[in-house]
Protein backbone atom coordinates (compact mmCIF):
# COMPACT_ATOMS: atom_id res chain seq x y z
CA UNK A 1 0.00 0.00 0.00
CA UNK A 2 1.33 3.55 -0.58
CA UNK A 3 1.18 6.70 1.70
CA UNK A 4 1.51 9.70 1.06
CA UNK A 5 2.64 10.93 4.98
CA UNK A 6 2.65 14.85 5.24
CA UNK A 7 4.02 16.74 8.70
CA UNK A 8 3.66 19.99 10.62
CA UNK A 9 5.08 21.80 12.77
CA UNK A 10 2.85 21.54 16.35
CA UNK A 11 3.58 24.78 18.05
CA UNK A 12 6.16 24.86 20.79
CA UNK A 13 6.72 27.28 23.45
CA UNK A 14 9.23 29.64 23.74
CA UNK A 15 12.15 30.65 20.60
CA UNK A 16 14.44 28.52 23.12
CA UNK A 17 12.10 25.55 23.65
CA UNK A 18 11.61 26.09 19.88
CA UNK A 19 15.28 25.88 19.01
CA UNK A 20 15.85 23.07 21.46
CA UNK A 21 12.79 20.81 19.63
CA UNK A 22 14.53 21.49 16.36
CA UNK A 23 17.90 20.34 16.90
CA UNK A 24 15.98 17.06 19.11
CA UNK A 25 14.53 16.80 15.70
CA UNK A 26 17.29 16.56 13.62
CA UNK A 27 19.34 14.44 16.22
CA UNK A 28 16.32 11.65 16.69
CA UNK A 29 15.58 11.81 12.41
CA UNK A 30 19.88 11.44 11.80
CA UNK A 31 19.94 8.18 13.74
CA UNK A 32 17.01 6.31 12.33
CA UNK A 33 17.32 3.87 9.77
CA UNK A 34 14.09 3.28 7.18
CA UNK A 35 12.95 -0.59 7.71
CA UNK A 36 13.25 -2.64 4.61
CA UNK A 37 9.21 -2.35 4.35
CA UNK A 38 9.64 1.00 4.21
CA UNK A 39 10.31 2.37 0.73
CA UNK A 40 10.60 6.31 0.12
CA UNK A 41 9.54 6.73 -3.13
CA UNK A 42 9.50 10.73 -2.64
CA UNK A 43 10.42 12.73 0.30
CA UNK A 44 10.34 17.08 0.29
CA UNK A 45 9.93 19.62 2.81
CA UNK A 46 8.13 22.83 2.06
CA UNK A 47 10.13 25.84 1.85
CA UNK A 48 10.27 28.28 4.07
CA UNK A 49 9.26 25.69 7.01
CA UNK A 50 9.21 22.84 9.03
CA UNK A 51 7.03 20.51 7.30
CA UNK A 52 6.69 18.19 4.29
CA UNK A 53 5.48 15.64 2.37
CA UNK A 54 6.69 11.77 1.62
CA UNK A 55 5.27 9.06 -0.53
CA UNK A 56 6.32 5.42 1.13
CA UNK A 57 5.49 1.87 -0.43
CA UNK A 58 4.61 -0.01 3.23
CA UNK A 59 3.08 -3.48 3.64
CA UNK A 60 2.48 -2.68 7.15
CA UNK A 61 0.14 0.24 8.98
CA UNK A 62 2.30 -0.68 12.17
CA UNK A 63 5.50 0.70 10.69
CA UNK A 64 4.01 3.44 9.13
CA UNK A 65 2.57 4.36 12.62
CA UNK A 66 5.90 4.05 13.99
CA UNK A 67 7.19 6.55 11.79
CA UNK A 68 4.55 9.09 12.23
CA UNK A 69 5.10 8.21 16.45
CA UNK A 70 8.59 8.77 16.14
CA UNK A 71 8.76 12.82 15.97
CA UNK A 72 6.80 14.19 18.58
CA UNK A 73 7.30 18.14 17.46
CA UNK A 74 4.88 17.55 14.32
CA UNK A 75 1.43 16.64 13.70
CA UNK A 76 1.58 13.66 10.92
CA UNK A 77 -1.13 12.95 8.96
CA UNK A 78 -0.71 9.36 6.87
CA UNK A 79 -3.00 8.86 3.52
CA UNK A 80 -3.23 5.73 1.51
CA UNK A 81 -3.64 6.59 -1.96
CA UNK A 82 -3.64 4.45 -5.57
CA UNK A 83 -2.14 5.15 -8.77
CA UNK A 84 -4.79 7.37 -10.78
CA UNK A 85 -5.00 4.88 -13.84
CA UNK A 86 -6.54 1.92 -10.70
CA UNK A 87 -8.79 4.63 -9.74
CA UNK A 88 -10.28 5.40 -12.69
CA UNK A 89 -10.27 1.41 -14.23
CA UNK A 90 -12.29 0.95 -10.43
CA UNK A 91 -15.03 3.49 -10.95
CA UNK A 92 -15.26 3.18 -14.06
CA UNK A 93 -16.32 -0.74 -13.00
CA UNK A 94 -18.49 0.62 -10.25
CA UNK A 95 -20.08 3.41 -12.72
CA UNK A 96 -21.07 0.04 -14.98
CA UNK A 97 -22.34 -1.84 -12.65
CA UNK A 98 -24.75 0.74 -11.04
CA UNK A 99 -25.88 1.68 -14.52
CA UNK A 100 -27.04 -1.96 -15.41
CA UNK A 101 -29.22 -1.79 -12.14
CA UNK A 102 -33.04 -1.54 -13.16
CA UNK A 103 -34.23 2.19 -12.98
Amino acid sequence: MKYVISWFERPQGSPTEYENAQKRILDVFGQWKAPANFKIEFFVVRVGEWGGHMLVDCDDPLTVHQFCSMLPSFVFEARPVIAVEDAVRAELEVMAWRDALPV
